[in-house]
């Protein structure tokens, strides 16, 4: 039988245009949001589904743009990538423009002490683009 361990948000950003957070260059991905999993009650293997949103908005002089979210086991870009996207901002799109994802992590081992922790980055490959809200990230752990 499935067992729910422990649901957690990160929501830096609830409503539409509420920040103005410039996004790093791809070489020093900046924090997007961060949640630690209770799952010291698990008797079994864990599995962790994760989710997230985040607004982009274009550069002033629009250019080609690339947004890369990663997300990681750990809180640190060195530790266990769990999933890591790309997609290119629309051009012909002036306002913000929204970004999901959906992720998993299977068979997670159990931390020795502590929660566990998923860290979540973004990054660009131009300057001047902002994360303009809303955001939000998401993770939900099972056990069997």
């Amino acid at each position: 039988m499935t067992v729910l361990l422990d649901a957690r948000t990160s929501q830096n950003a609830s409503l539409a245009n509420s920040i103005s957070i410039p996004i790093l260059l791809n070489t020093t991905p900046g924090l997007f949001g961060q949640i630690g999993l209770n799952t010291q009650t698990a008797t079994g293997s864990i599995r962790v589904q994760l989710s997230g949103t985040a607004t982009i908005q274009l550069p002033l002089l629009p250019a080609a743009t690339t947004i890369t979210l990663q997300v990681v086991r750990g809180t640190t870009l060195n530790d266990p990538l769990v999933f890591s996207c790309a997609q290119s901002l629309d051009l012909a799109i002036l306002g913000p423009q929204l970004f999901t994802f959906v992720a998993s992590d299977v068979n997670v081992p159990k931390p020795a002490s502590g929660p566990l922790i998923y860290t979540a980055f973004i990054s660009s490959n131009l300057l001047g683009t902002f994360r303009v809200g809303p955001e939000s990230f998401n993770g939900i752990a099972y056990s069997d």
